[in-house]
């Protein structure tokens, strides 16, 4: 009897430390505070001079030297870092003057080059710097609610990957500039659209990693049940490579685009938490891919359909892809840098 009681116990303390072996959490890999905050610092020097240099050159917004490095900037001005503020007013003027040159075609129904793509990730580029609701963002706002009205979610209008070449990317940045610039007589038709389009999220497939990650953003920002988005971001998780990082397709190598993308994606939408062991792998990937100057190199599968321009940011004809990829990056190691602030002695304490 006695020794059927200690092998109870035995396979009681077994189980017991197993369960909690199970359920411990991932050994910690957690970075520098301070060698992230040199990374970032060293991208947003680059990311200013491409916004710059693009607005300087040509008068059109554009998602790659507009839309992403602002996107970058606020969040670094967020999180305390010293930013270029005349800079990012000039790209915000930029932004708000292009679409204000297309009003009358937003009106008719029209929108400008790139279409629903140039529209919300302008309308996403004004959000983060704070821009007021007017007329302009009503007339943009309009044309995006009204766009693909008789389908069941938004389609992208170019073929220029990773970017621009999603109807989940496209669907998410219309969704979002719609809950940003919607008006209060619109508010109606906006929900009507965001639960068509929640329906199409759930039951369409994805090829690739752009397509996973928006579905994620949309799935979030519509308010999927919460064991729905756990489950594609689970699969987006499961995704990331040896080398920590993520590819854009299958038959890929890892790169910042991807990576950034998806790091940025899961700490925003709350599935990956910065001081996780996959995230910190994340940011191991992107901290040794980084190039001396601050930048990250992402070749380009986009054919150019513009003349070419430099905007100051390194890598030629692979500039503007690669400067996506700086800006997501950026915005992946930023993330992280909010719980390790809360944790670690600020610079100035």
């Amino acid at each position: 009897m006695k020794c059927f009681l200690v092998i109870l116990l035995a396979v009681g303390i077994f189980h017991t430390t197993a369960y909690a072996v199970e359920n411990q959490a991932a050994p910690s890999v957690e970075l520098d505070h301070q060698r992230i905050r040199e990374a970032v610092e060293k991208s947003l020097l680059l990311l200013e001079r491409a916004s710059a240099g693009s607005a300087e050159k040509r008068p059109c917004f554009t998602c790659h030297s507009q839309a992403l490095p602002v996107l970058a900037i606020t969040a670094a001005r967020d999180q305390g870092f010293k930013i270029d503020k005349a800079n990012l007013r000039r790209q915000l003027d930029h932004t708000a003057a292009f679409l204000s040159r297309g009003k009358e075609n937003y009106v008719a129904g029209k929108g400008q080059g790139g279409r629903i793509d140039t529209a919300g990730y302008a309308l996403w580029t004004l959000q983060a710097g704070k821009h007021k609701p007017d007329d302009v963002t009503a007339a943009v706002a309009e044309y995006v609610l009204q766009n693909n009205g008789d389908s069941d979610h938004w389609s992208h209008n170019s073929n220029r990957p990773p970017t621009e070449a999603s109807d989940f990317t496209t669907t998410y940045v219309a969704l979002r500039g719609l809950a940003a610039f919607g008006t209060a007589e619109q508010r109606t038709r906006i929900a009507q659209r965001r639960n068509t389009v929640l329906q199409w999220l759930l039951k369409t497939k994805t090829s690739d990693t752009e397509d996973r990650v928006f579905q994620l953003r949309a799935l979030f920002h519509a308010q999927a049940e919460a064991q729905t988005q756990q489950t594609f971001a689970s699969q987006l998780i499961a995704a990331q490579r040896k080398d920590g990082g993520w590819a854009q397709k299958v038959d890929m190598m890892s790169d910042a685009y991807a990576t950034g993308t998806v790091l940025a994606c899961l700490a925003q939408t709350g599935h990956l938490a910065p001081t996780s062991a996959g995230y910190q792998r994340g940011l191991q990937f992107l901290l040794q891919s980084q190039k001396p100057d601050g930048s990250w190199l992402v070749e380009s599968r986009s054919k150019p359909f513009q003349k070419y321009f430099e905007t100051g940011f390194p890598h030629g004809v692979n500039q503007f892809v690669s400067t996506s990829a700086t800006a997501w990056a950026t915005i992946a190691l930023i993330e992280s840098l909010s719980k390790l602030s809360s944790t670690q002695p600020s610079d100035d304490e």
